[in-house]
């Protein structure tokens, strides 16, 4: 306990330098605002914001970065409840309450539970944080390759298994992200591969450019075809952003309850915000009182899953710091941002660089604060955002994407990469193939591949080394259960 709070010093003396402070108000406005535009979210936010981070130390970075993402989540539900239109998937459930709410007249009371419910979600959801974070950068420390190819074939089994949809697309998703991730350079032999005689792929494929291209550059190609869209929203309407005791006594409960239940989705890889968001909303109807009240303006419906979906992006920091895999898309993002500027995430982070681990945590319980302190106030005039037409919000979400992708590597072969992505990405949403568990495998696919053959060196070519470390073996049976539950779970919901 006396280490947690003296790293959590330690963090706090890093996040609180002039230049941090500053950042993480500039992250949690900008990422508010992407969050609330409608298409865009925060892991297309944090995607359009890397070039940003060029040139920044690695803890200005993360910081920026997370600031970004938790200021999409509180901004993500701004759309939802004065437009029916979500930011985001996860703001998806914010619909059924908050613009019933708007449509009554009480959407200023809406907009307030929305921040609230964030904040209190956030804050809790790092108490949390704090005290998982440590143990288990500590037990991961004791992986050998075994353990780490076991955990990364968990994660990804996890990804598709845990996620909507099919369990056979989401499989074709992670092979073509495992297949793109074996290109060029053999990092055990030097020996190149796939690259067809093309000298620019050597290198491999920088996977920020293909997470800039089936982001940002598709979203911009899947929201085209309402170039001409524009909401006309009166600000006399929406009223005084606040709301009663006798609302926040009906909040307060489905806040507490769904805060513990999104930190602990979060941290299960695949599953995300979105799915916490819809579990919680099931569960606090199914044990209100007055359930014919949900979908009809019913404030504990949008309490509950604004709590729940901020708490899961503090949940989804947990597999991201302590052992380097994404726990949502977003944090599949930010992973590749930081490994591009030369941080790895994982157990080591805490143990050679605390200031940088601890000063993200620190950070994060100051940028609730920020955030709580500029969604509430500031109310009404980041609703009026939401009147800017497609026509000029596009192009400049490609301009920013394009300009990313310039700054990444100085090439030109990356501009043709972003745009043949890009239009794969767009595909990708037409025939419902899921993109994070392709970028998930994109980038654990090198680091997958490395373990699986350390490990057969050290076995002399046989398996059984994965069933004989006991932490190994528990991580294969939990994929094998994981995907057996899809399974079951699909076949009943066919019946």
């Amino acid at each position: 306990m006396q280490e947690i709070f003296a790293n959590l010093a330690l963090g706090f003396e890093t996040a609180f330098t002039l230049t941090n402070i500053i950042w993480v108000f500039i992250g949690g406005v900008l990422g508010t605002i992407i969050g609330m535009l409608p298409g865009l979210g925060p892991a297309t936010g944090v995607a359009i914001l890397i070039p940003i981070t060029f040139g920044m130390n690695p803890a200005t970075a993360l910081i920026t970065m997370c600031a970004v993402y938790y200021g999409a989540m509180f901004g993500g539900s701004r759309a939802s409840i004065m437009i029916n239109t979500p930011g985001d998937a996860a703001s998806i459930v914010s619909c059924f309450d908050g613009y019933p709410m708007t449509k009554q007249g009480r959407a200023g009371a809406a907009l307030a539970i929305s921040a609230i419910a964030s904040f209190i979600g956030g804050m809790i959801g790092m108490i949390f944080l704090i005290f998982l974070t440590q143990p288990i950068a500590n037990a991961a420390l004791k992986f050998g390759p075994a353990e780490m190819f076991s955990l990364m074939m968990f994660a990804l089994v996890a990804t598709i298994s845990l996620s909507e949809g099919s369990i056979l697309k989401g499989i074709i998703a992670i092979t073509f992200g495992l297949m793109l991730s074996t290109i060029g350079l053999d990092a055990l032999t030097g020996i190149t591969r796939f690259t067809y005689g093309i000298r620019s792929l050597e290198d491999s494929i920088d996977f920020l450019v293909i997470i800039i291209g089936v982001y940002a550059i598709t979203e911009v190609y899947k929201n085209f075809r309402d170039l001409d869209t524009v909401y006309n929203l009166d600000a006399k309407s929406i009223g005084k952003v606040a709301i009663t005791k006798q609302e926040f006594k009906q909040s307060i409960g489905p806040m507490l309850r769904a805060t513990p239940l999104g930190f602990f989705v979060g941290v299960l890889p695949g599953m995300g915000a979105t799915i916490a968001t819809f579990m919680d909303y099931a569960m606090e109807k199914s044990i209100s009182k007055h359930p014919e009240k949900f979908g009809k303006g019913a404030i504990e419906g949008l309490a509950g899953p604004e709590s729940a979906n901020n708490a899961c992006s503090c949940g989804a920091m947990v597999p991201l710091l302590t052992l380097g895999i994404p726990g949502s898309g977003t944090t599949a993002v930010m992973l590749g941002a930081l490994t591009l500027i030369g941080v790895r995430p994982g157990p080591l982070l805490f143990a050679q660089h605390p200031d940088i681990a601890w000063g993200v945590i620190a950070s994060m319980l100051l940028g609730n604060i920020i955030l709580i302190l500029i969604n509430l106030p500031m109310a009404i005039p980041l609703v009026q955002l939401l009147r800017i037409p497609n026509r000029l919000m596009l192009p400049s979400v490609f301009g920013l994407a394009i300009l990313g992708t310039y700054f990444l590597n100085y090439s030109s072969f990356d501009f043709i990469l972003v745009m043949i992505t890009a239009i794969l990405g767009f595909l990708f949403s037409k025939i419902d193939l899921p993109i994070p568990p392709m970028v998930l495998a994109l980038i654990l696919g090198g680091t997958t591949e490395q373990t699986f053959r350390n490990s057969m060196v050290l076995s002399d070519g046989s398996l059984s080394i994965l069933f004989q470390k006991p932490l190994s073996a528990v991580f294969l049976v939990l994929a094998a259960v994981s995907l057996l539950y899809a399974l079951i779970k699909r076949r009943k919901k066919a019946a």
